[in-house]
């Protein structure tokens, strides 16, 4: 049966030229194959990759013609490596990778396959910008499409609220534009490629700012009390002043060349004054100021040059797992819970916690013309819990340590009423829930039923069942 499918695939391309083809026997397949995550093993049918959206268009109505299950490839950082399906014909979309900036500087529309990096270096060389997350070997399209928190959700909002109108390849191998009111368009926004194969996005673009960036980096010799004595000060902070839109924190803890380390990322957005640089300068050290700070290497920079340094410190490929949970607050009870795993931290560079504080505009009730299918509008900590390992046979330890982590966080976030019912797509493993039905509802809350709906009345053969969420 595989053998005849293959010979099916192979006459088939042979027709269409301009679809690169990688088959297992060729001596790319290893390389063209690899995601992110390596554990995950599944061994794709073929791998094709498409030029062009018309070479998307005729991949799937192949496929469909001649039962050939398939499956999705953007960038291939998915947490759970599930680009992967075991004797599937893998659709790479890294060819499509264009970017075209619109005359007036407030929109782009970005090909399906582009990663983080390029499309921050060719934005800022037309002198603008948009939201992305810090890792440049992420791919876009799953990033924003699904959610998108990163440095500059504060100013501008999540990635999936920059999304403006898509094009979509549907079941039947239509190329379908998805913009204005559309409900297909907010079901994008938020459940990415549920629905059909996502070619280009039209985004919004804004002025390239200068920002100020860097790590503040507390003194970590003893971690637990660091943690809650920063949480504390943070807490009083929040609950006392309104921090600047400029203003994006995050929180990590992480194995440094120089052992444990826990640091906050600051990132302030929007320098063109000599006023605004002092006041954000002034930021950093009031932030420096919540602990016992060894460095404060906060400075000005451009976008891609602080992507770039990094994406320095996450490996290219790791082996694991990781969780998440969503927090109204981080209470003391919280706080010691995760002060007393981060003694734990496994010393290698694949395991780490990191705490995004969702604010501003992305944290608001939805607003026409930006509605979505993201689940968690209001303010919110967003913890990933990330067991990974750079090497095999360290998974298990990693694993574990972030398993019982998020355990440990969830009991103390619910004994206080922090823990909120929404989890994030992108970190919330699909084996945390007896069934597809459970998992959807965790992850889109309200939004679950609108979900099944759009599905239903868009691929109703459920062709796009390789595909996150999956709804079978």
């Amino acid at each position: 049966m595989e053998n005849d499918l293959i010979a099916t695939v192979d006459v088939f391309l042979q027709g269409h030229p301009t679809i690169k083809y990688i088959p297992r026997s060729s001596p790319d397949f290893a390389t063209a194959r690899k995601v992110w995550n390596c554990s995950r093993l599944d061994q794709p049918l073929v791998i094709v990759q498409p030029q062009s959206a018309e070479d998307v268009v005729t991949l799937i109505k192949f496929v469909k013609s001649n039962g050939i299950p398939f499956s999705i490839r953007s960038g291939g950082h998915n947490l759970e490596g599930r680009a992967l399906v075991q004797d599937a014909l893998l659709i790479d979309l890294r060819a499509l990778d264009s970017v075209t900036v619109a005359d007036d500087l407030k929109s782009a529309t970005v090909g399906g396959g582009i990663l983080q990096d390029e499309l921050i270096n060719q934005l800022w060389a037309r002198g603008v910008a948009t939201p992305t997350g810090t890792i440049p070997h992420v791919g876009y399209f799953g990033w924003a499409s699904y959610g998108g928190y990163g440095p500059f959700s504060s100013k501008w909002g999540l990635g999936v609220d920059q999304i403006t109108s898509a094009t979509v390849v549907d079941p039947n191998g239509n190329l379908v534009k998805l913009e204005g009111n559309d409900p297909l368009l907010k079901g994008i926004r938020g459940a990415g490629g549920v629905f059909g194969v996502i070619v280009d996005l039209t985004i919004k673009v804004y002025p390239a700012p200068t920002i100020l960036a860097g790590p503040i980096v507390f003194d970590s010799s003893d971690i637990t009390t660091t943690f809650t004595q920063v949480n504390t000060a943070y807490s009083n902070l929040l609950d006392t002043e309104t921090l600047p839109s400029q203003l994006s924190l995050q929180r990590i803890s992480f194995h440094s060349p120089h052992g444990l380390a826990f640091a906050f990322l600051f990132a302030w957005l929007g320098i063109d004054t000599e006023e605004n640089l002092g006041e954000g300068q002034r930021w950093s050290q009031r932030i420096a100021s919540l602990g016992p700070a060894k460095m404060n290497m906060v400075k000005p920079t451009t976008i891609p040059e602080w992507i770039s340094g990094a994406g320095v410190h996450v490996p290219k490929a790791v082996y694991g797992s990781a969780s998440t949970c969503s927090l109204s607050h981080i209470t003391p009870e919280v706080a010691d819970a995760i002060g007393s795993n981060l003694v734990h931290l496994p010393a290698n560079a694949g395991a780490m916690l990191t705490i995004h504080h969702l604010r501003g505009p992305s944290a608001e009730p939805q607003k026409p013309g930006r509605d979505s299918m993201f689940g968690l509008r209001q303010p919110h900590f967003m913890l990933e819990f990330l067991g990974y390992s750079v090497e095999p046979e360290k998974q298990d330890e990693s694993e574990s340590w972030a398993n019982k982590f998020a355990a440990d966080v969830e009991k103390a976030a619910s004994s206080s009423g922090s823990l909120l019912p929404i989890s994030y797509i992108s970190l919330y493993p699909s084996t945390r829930s007896s069934s597809s039905a459970e998992w959807v509802k965790k992850v889109y809350g309200d939004s679950a039923a609108l979900l099944y709906e759009l599905k239903a009345s868009f691929d109703p053969e459920n062709l796009f069942k390789h595909t996150v969420p999956s709804l079978e």
